[in-house]
């Protein structure tokens, strides 16, 4: 029976590593190490008999327009590539704008995981194809999890779950990606190349290590743009974690802790200017989906 009404989540994203390998066709490439933390947007799609996809944005999104609104781009790109009817898709938005975790990304994976769904439309490398033509994490974001991700994002390779706590803290200004990756460029810095000895700890087991090699090469250019940044990392470090970065361009900067209750200790000690928040690490893939025998169509639910 077709799906009349699905509901996920798409999750944000925490870049532990971020390190610029190189340009091509006027992309900078990387080399990351990424996991989905326990914060996300809440996704609701409807079919329609039409061919058309109309967003609402409920929260931190309310007022993204239209046609800057990459949930509604990836919904019409859906419709043009699989020729489906479309959709009256609600986004409910937790992740903040300008954070660094990915969450107009995330929006783009979901609407394509949501209306795969709802149009049986299973071609994982079909779906993966369209999201990163459409956001540079959102191939990954389709399934999330523990990953290093190469070139725009679009070269994934999953890697073992491993549990992890971090504690974020949001400044209250976002930091443009344009303007990192410019000033990143603009200093002539070296990339690093941290990601594959974090990798290479994280299978062997090695978390605690691990974290001592998290880092961002676009942290320096964050800072000059924003200084709340640079004073987010000290607060944290003040806190003597397992290690501390900044999540994609920024302008987030996490903490990773031993444990869970070393982390919330942390987020209660914390006395700066920003939102501090407490997240894990979660792999979407091993969540449990299930049919609700209670909505006429089938409704597919994501178990919390």
């Amino acid at each position: 029976m077709a799906m009349n009404t699905v509901k996920l989540n798409a999750y944000a994203k925490l870049n532990l590593t971020l390190d610029i390998v190189g340009a091509e066709g006027g992309y900078h490439m990387l080399d990351s190490l990424v996991t989905t933390v326990n914060l996300a947007d809440r996704i609701t799609l409807r079919r329609r008999k039409d061919g058309l996809v109309r967003i609402r944005m409920h929260g931190l999104g309310k007022n993204i327009p239209p046609e800057e609104n990459n949930a509604q781009r990836a919904g019409d790109a859906f419709v043009e590539k699989f020729g489906t009817c479309g959709a009256d898709v609600t986004i409910h938005k937790n992740i903040p704008i300008g954070a660094g975790m990915g969450g107009s990304s995330a929006d783009i994976a979901g609407v394509i995981a949501g209306m795969g769904m709802l149009y049986s439309v299973s071609d994982m490398d079909a779906l993966k194809a369209l999201a990163d033509r459409l956001g540079s994490d959102s191939g990954y974001l389709l399934s999330g999890g523990l990953a290093r991700i190469r070139g725009r994002g679009e070269k994934v390779e999953p890697l073992p779950f491993v549990p992890l706590h971090f504690l974020v803290l949001f400044p209250k200004e976002g930091v443009l990606a344009g303007e990192a990756y410019a000033a990143f460029d603009a200093s002539r810095a070296k990339g690093s190349r941290r990601t594959e000895e974090a990798a290479s700890l994280l299978r062997s087991g090695n978390a605690d290590w691990a974290a001592k090699s998290f880092g961002n090469d676009l942290f320096a250019a964050a800072c000059g743009i924003l200084p709340a940044v640079k004073e987010a990392f000290l607060d944290l470090k003040a806190f003597s974690p397992l290690g501390v970065s900044m999540t994609g361009s920024g302008s987030a900067v996490f903490a990773a802790f031993e444990s869970e209750e070393l982390c919330l200790w942390a987020k209660s000690r914390y006395r700066g200017k920003c939102r501090a928040v407490a997240l894990k690490s979660v792999d979407p893939k091993a969540r449990i989906k299930r049919r609700s025998p209670f909505v006429l169509g089938g409704e597919e639910i994501e178990e919390p």
